[in-house]
């Protein structure tokens, strides 16, 4: 892994001159690598090192916690993502309260300035700093001016039509967009976690099904997907269902999943489950009889290795 600084105290005066990109990264996805994509390019060129730079909490969260949106991708997963664009440290500022009094000024020079040497940075058109938000990608070219640091403004990234950014992905993932999720993350959405309480440490998972533990991330809609399980080491071809399971009265949430080709395999509370959502195969709904459900999961069965068939996984 690479270097985290997860303060400003925390930032070596060695470090030199930077290239950096700032922002929540929420995702990583290709919106965001092509910033940071850029300024690896431009830091290798000159010499320079090439920073993520986010903060944690997200600022909503700290500032609007009853309306801040569920994180696509917790902190630690949002940290390997940045490590693998090719940047050399990542910068995890601690958003509190004296962080977002902060004005812009106070921002450029504390944080740009002094602590990260900054040469260029490289941001979206809507990037805002300062406490309320105050400036914008206009305030910043100025202040490089008055500071001697370049700007480049990036537009948005577009695939298949779509705008992406963070927003537009929480909006695919809740409505089971699955498809259009990937398209703008360019891999599968997943949620980690591990599985429900209750079977002991030391047990080995002796049946097709699972069901993770309680998840306060981005879930997506309520429904019956197409997934793939990875239990440790051992990844399965699965289907899943989100939601209540209207069917038993009184059941309430889970997401269940259960695994098409099945194995015996070592599963303790701890063990790190990863579920990735391929396809959303239909919604959840109340059967008249336990028959009648067996029936539907057997034809959703079907059309899931049907989708494995043809759908050509790495």
């Amino acid at each position: 892994m690479i270097p985290v600084y997860r303060s400003l105290a925390e930032i070596p005066a060695t470090l030199g001159p930077t290239v950096a990109a700032i922002g929540n990264f929420d995702g990583v996805h290709l919106g965001h690598r092509q910033l940071l994509g850029a300024a690896v390019a431009e830091a290798r060129q000159n010499g320079f090192r090439a920073i993520a730079v986010t903060f944690e909490p997200h600022p909503e969260h700290f500032l609007r916690p009853d309306k801040a949106p569920k994180r696509i991708t917790p902190k630690d997963e949002r940290l390997l993502l940045l490590a693998e664009t090719g940047i050399d440290s990542i910068v995890v500022l601690p958003f509190d309260a004296a962080f977002a009094r902060l004005t812009a000024r106070e921002f450029v020079e504390q944080v740009l300035v002094r602590a990260l040497q900054i040469r260029r940075l490289h941001e979206g058109g809507s990037f805002r700093f300062g406490h309320r938000a105050q400036a914008g990608v206009k305030e910043l070219a100025e202040f490089g001016k008055e500071f001697s640091f370049g700007l480049t403004i990036h537009e948005p990234v577009h695939v298949h039509g779509l705008e992406v950014s963070s927003s537009a992905i929480r909006a695919a993932v809740t409505a089971g967009d699955m498809k259009c999720a990937r398209w703008m993350l360019n891999r599968p959405f997943v949620i980690r976690s591990t599985q429900a309480h209750g079977r002991g440490v030391g047990s080995r998972l002796l049946v097709p099904t699972v069901n993770l533990a309680a998840y306060d991330g981005l879930l997506p809609a309520f429904g019956v997907y197409v997934t793939r399980l990875t239990i440790g080491e051992r990844c399965f071809e699965s289907v899943s269902n989100v939601g209540n399971r209207p069917t038993f009265e009184g059941a309430g949430f889970s997401i269940e999943t259960h695994i098409l080709n099945f194995e015996p395999v070592d599963l303790t509370d701890e063990t790190p489950l990863e579920l990735e959502f391929l396809f959303y195969l239909r919604e959840e709904i109340r059967f008249p009889s336990v028959d009648a459900l067996k029936a539907q999961i057997g034809k959703d069965v079907a059309r899931a290795k049907r989708y494995f068939r043809l759908a050509h996984l790495p």
